[in-house]
């Protein structure tokens, strides 16, 4: 039964000629399938209309075969042909009365055209500006070409229709689509009609919308994406600028989408940004236009929704992470089930795929991306196959997912933790500075599961081989996580590296126990992910003299993959750390370092009263050849299967430990694959010779 608090939120809503059925609104967002995978992502939009969102929209669009960004994977409108993938993702979006959107993006000087090989086009001739820095300049658009660009937008819009979706969103947010290029006064330096004054620079988006609307718009409803404040300087589209846009052209969309100026802006981590953290600068903006406007803050909480609507901040709940940890959300707050909501962590991982050209994961919901690949459902599992219970040993995020999908299969499960709290690393990772919104893997899980009567859980229980042959569990799931290496080994070492006799030698798990060297301290990150950079703050919040020492050439390296990676140089430089890229670590001897230079070897020393290795991690699967070995007498103790998973297999992000607990949880007692695919994929259909 719904909390009459949340009424306000389910109230339909008019956009332009359409009507949304509630506010519960998934703004555009990216997976890693693109036009590689369309009935993945199809599918996946299709969950979301079962959840309850009142619109769904699909990722960036390229419209016009001039302006793309390879290598990366979005959707593609550039011809007919492309029409009946894009069928088949509105199709699912309106299977449960959602509104379908559609997100045309010319790219400009964020296109590289690498695979089309045409030459770029932009407000003005400007480097192109990507994340991997290529090597190539767009051109000056004519006012020639200005016109084909309109025509091209409403050819694309005309196609859209054809493909039945109801709305389009017109891409000019994050630095990414062309109409923020027009309006940026850091992009656009033109000296026509086009350039100049905010007038002019707004005649482009102007012309746009016109022509669309003449041609599409007693159907369809036109939504404008715009940046809150690019954040760039002087020159850069202001949040003082836009709200005299906004101002100046109050009827201009159907719906005013309000973002923050850069990707990583916006999306930023939960390490740096809160729930609601674009508040301050959309707030106000309500005021200046008829027109509803839908704006964006991991939102996961229904009272700050209402907050947002109730204030006049919102009309809409926009949502993209939130969206997809939990795609039932606004089910989930229309049946009264605030509780069953699985929260967003805000880690980014779901953004990695994009980053990588590969499929998203996320770190709450497993069966992202999955939905059609494999069948997965986010809240509906396979039946239960033919034995009856399971003992799971771990309570790490693997076997914390691997218990709560087994249990709703049907199975009797145990589990067993070696420590005094359920929740692995995730309970101790949480901890770290900036990381608390990360416990809501072990939060969401420890809730569900003490509801059921089919699930014990079994604190300080350090189990055996024999504790587990005279238990009597037919399947036994081995998720016993995986402890930080001592001995440097990682990718500079694939041996253990020097260490003197009598060096202060600690692991990311010294300091999470609590054990924190403090003087002249040396973090060497051969990791390259969060943890290196989350306990250089960590130590120097507690006084240390921090140096981090890392072979790449940036800290942290792969969190360039989930937008944070600038903010947490920024953050380290800001407290005080020494950040030394490009160098490994060679020596370690009882006062001091030796690192040499990835690129020429030469050596130098550090002092260091201490040093913390932020290496790889070693899989704590003893139990699990310890059991193998008596696997003759298996049958006798009534034990079907042993199964090694998660970071005691191979250590990973917590999304992969989550997903690796899900699988094993679907594939029990399923029939062996043998040689075939555990998914379904598709493949380019050949054109004629």
């Amino acid at each position: 039964m719904r909390d009459a608090r949340y009424d306000i939120l389910f109230e339909p809503m008019k956009i332009g000629p359409v009507t949304a059925k509630n506010r519960f609104y998934q703004v555009p967002h990216c997976n890693g399938g693109g036009y590689r995978d369309p009935s993945a992502a199809a599918e996946m939009r299709g969950v979301k209309a079962e959840g309850g969102w009142g619109v769904i929209f699909t990722e960036q669009c390229e419209m016009h075969h001039t302006s793309e960004i390879t290598p990366f994977i979005e959707l593609r409108l550039w011809e007919d042909k492309d029409i009946p993938q894009l069928r088949r993702m509105s199709e699912k979006m309106k299977t449960h009365g959602a509104l379908a959107g559609i997100q045309l993006a010319y790219s400009g000087i964020n296109g590289p055209n690498l695979y089309t090989k045409e030459v770029p086009r932009a407000p003005s001739a400007l480097p192109i500006r990507t994340f991997t820095n290529d090597p190539v300049q767009a051109r000056a658009l004519s006012k020639d070409e200005i016109r084909d660009l309109r025509r091209w937008f409403v050819n694309a819009a005309k196609r859209s229709k054809i493909a039945g979706f109801d709305l389009i969103c017109l891409y000019g947010a994050h630095g990414f689509g062309i109409f923020q290029h027009f309006l940026s006064r850091a992009t656009n330096q033109r000296t026509d009609e086009y350039g100049g004054s905010l007038e002019n620079r707004a005649r482009f988006v102007n012309e746009v919308i016109a022509d669309m609307r003449d041609a599409v718009g007693d159907t369809m409803g036109i939504t404008l994406r715009v940046s809150l404040d690019e954040t760039i300087g002087e020159l850069g589209f202001s949040n003082a600028e836009v709200r005299e846009f906004v101002d100046m052209n109050r009827d201009l969309p159907d719906l005013w989408d309000m973002a923050h100026g850069s990707w990583e802006d916006c999306s930023g981590p939960s390490r740096f940004k809160e729930e609601g953290a674009q508040q301050e600068l959309v707030r106000g903006i309500r005021e200046l236009t008829g027109k509803p406007v839908v704006g964006v803050g991991r939102f996961t909480s229904p009272d700050v929704m209402v907050k947002m609507i109730k204030s006049g901040t919102l009309d809409f709940i926009g949502c993209a992470r939130p969206s997809i940890a939990d795609p039932f959300l606004p089910k989930k707050v229309e049946e009264g089930r605030i509780d069953d909501i699985r929260e967003c962590i805000g880690c980014n991982i779901c953004i990695t795929g994009d980053m990588t050209m590969s499929i998203s994961r996320c770190t709450q919901n497993p069966t992202f991306m999955e939905e059609w690949r494999k069948g997965w459902h986010p809240e509906n599992m396979n039946p239960k196959g033919a034995s009856d219970n399971v003992l799971v040993v771990g309570s790490g995020p693997a076997g914390l997912e691997a218990a709560w999908a087994l249990c709703r299969r049907g199975y009797d499960v145990a589990i067993a933790e070696a420590r005094k709290e359920i929740g692995g690393r995730v309970a101790r990772e949480s901890k770290l500075p900036g990381l608390s919104a990360w416990g809501r893997v072990k939060d969401y899980r420890e809730y569900q599961l003490q509801r059921r009567p089919d699930v014990e859980i079994y604190l300080d229980s350090q189990l055996s081989a024999d504790d587990i042959m005279e238990f009597g569990f037919q399947n036994i799931a081995i998720a016993t996580g995986a402890t930080w290496r001592r001995d440097g080994v990682s990718r500079q070492h694939v041996v253990p590296m020097k260490i003197a006799e009598g060096a202060s030698i600690y692991t990311p798990d010294d300091l999470m126990d609590g054990t924190l060297p403090g003087g002249k301290v040396v973090i060497f990150d051969d990791d390259h992910y969060y943890m290196g950079g989350v306990l250089a703050e960590l130590l120097v919040k507690q006084g240390a003299d921090v140096t981090l020492i890392t072979p790449s050439a940036y800290v942290s390296d792969w969190t360039n993959n989930t937008l944070e990676q600038s903010t947490i140089h920024a953050r380290l430089d800001a407290l005080g750390v020494k950040i030394v890229l490009n160098r490994g670590v060679t020596e370690i001897a009882a006062d001091h370092i030796i690192s040499n230079c990835v690129y020429t070897g030469k050596t130098c020393e550090y002092p260091a009263d201490a040093v913390v290795i932020v290496a790889s991690r070693r899989g704590n699967d003893d139990l699990y050849h310890e059991l193998l070995a008596r696997q003759d007498d298996w049958a006798d103790a009534g034990i079907r299967s042993v199964k090694l998973f998660g970071d005691a297999e191979a250590a990973g992000p917590i999304a992969w430990a989550t997903y690796a607990g899900h699988r094993y949880a679907r594939e029990l007692d399923s029939e062996p694959l043998s040689d075939a695919l555990p998914f379904r994929r598709e493949i380019t259909e050949l054109a004629p010779e």
